[in-house]
């Protein structure tokens, strides 16, 4: 039967990143807890695939990406390179530098940074734990951050003698302004989630306890609103980052004028005009 003919679709356990849909909300998690879900290469191609999935559905109004375990992302999978664990070594030993980087390659149109930019529909990360290397990046590729207290960022791709290869050179500077993107960039230092938030890398910091819950009810109220809407919006934000304001104004009134011929927006106002809560279909 088709995922979508059904309010709820079920993850399949031996996946290595899990997919499911329930209310309209696209939950996505990695899913390597014994290895702090290091990145793989089957992981890659699976994350691209959910990720493509969710923002094709059009039951998928907004989408969550977690982690399984006690961390969302501590890169790549530096022990799977080398033919598994040696003398003891596991990820966070791998994370130390003592070993060489998997070899991922991937093609660049559909890896999981490109996907995740070119999303419409809106995209929360939950960051549960550590979120290092390219799983900073992939969250920094996500709208908005909500972070388990506990958790952190951890950009330390100088010190493992590379660069940030999946987004991080042209996010941070946009986020942070030149002068701290570098000062975190060239020195690879680790934030907790509270300093993150006081530099706006996070937009929320909640209890561990409370992460999917919040992250979910996040996803729950943007996922009440009109999809069309929603999605025409984050894809203006996107133009926006590349285009002038002349420009800008023009594929606004064109996404504008789109929107006011579509039953949502009169749902929009009939609803208010009779003071009860919009029920929009996306259509």
């Amino acid at each position: 039967m088709d995922p979508r003919q059904s309010d709820s679709t079920q993850p399949t356990a031996s996946a290595e990143v899990l997919y499911e849909v329930d209310s309209h909300v696209a939950t996505i998690t990695l899913n390597r807890p014994e290895r702090m879900n290091t990145i793989s290469r089957p992981m890659l191609t699976q994350l691209s695939q959910a990720l493509l999935e969710a923002d094709r559905d059009p039951d998928v109004r907004a989408v969550i990406l977690t982690g399984a375990g006690r961390a969302f992302c501590a890169g790549l999978d530096l022990v799977g390179a080398t033919g598994g664990a040696r003398a003891g070594m596991d990820a966070e030993a791998a994370i130390g530098g003592r070993e060489r980087p998997a070899e991922v390659t991937l093609d660049l149109k559909t890896a999981p940074p490109t996907v995740l930019f070119n999303m419409d529909k809106p995209t929360i990360c939950a960051i549960n734990g550590a979120a290092a290397g390219y799983g900073m990046d992939t969250a920094l590729g996500c709208d908005i951050r909500m972070m388990a207290e506990g958790s952190k960022l951890a950009p330390a791709f100088v010190k493992r003698g590379i660069v940030p290869e999946s987004g991080g050179t042209w996010y941070l500077p946009r986020l942070l302004g030149w002068s701290k993107a570098a000062e975190l960039i060239f020195t690879g230092r680790t934030l907790p989630a509270a300093e993150c938030l006081t530099l706006g890398l996070a937009t929320h910091v909640v209890p561990d306890a409370e992460l999917m819950a919040r992250a979910r009810a996040l996803a729950l109220e943007m996922a009440a609103n009109a999809p069309l809407a929603v999605q025409s919006a984050k894809r203006l934000m996107r133009m926006g980052l590349q285009e002038t304001f002349n420009d800008h104004v023009h594929h606004v009134y064109l996404q504008f004028i789109s929107l006011m011929r579509t039953e949502d927006a009169r749902e929009g106002m009939v609803s208010f005009l009779e003071k009860r809560p919009a029920v929009f279909r996306g259509r």
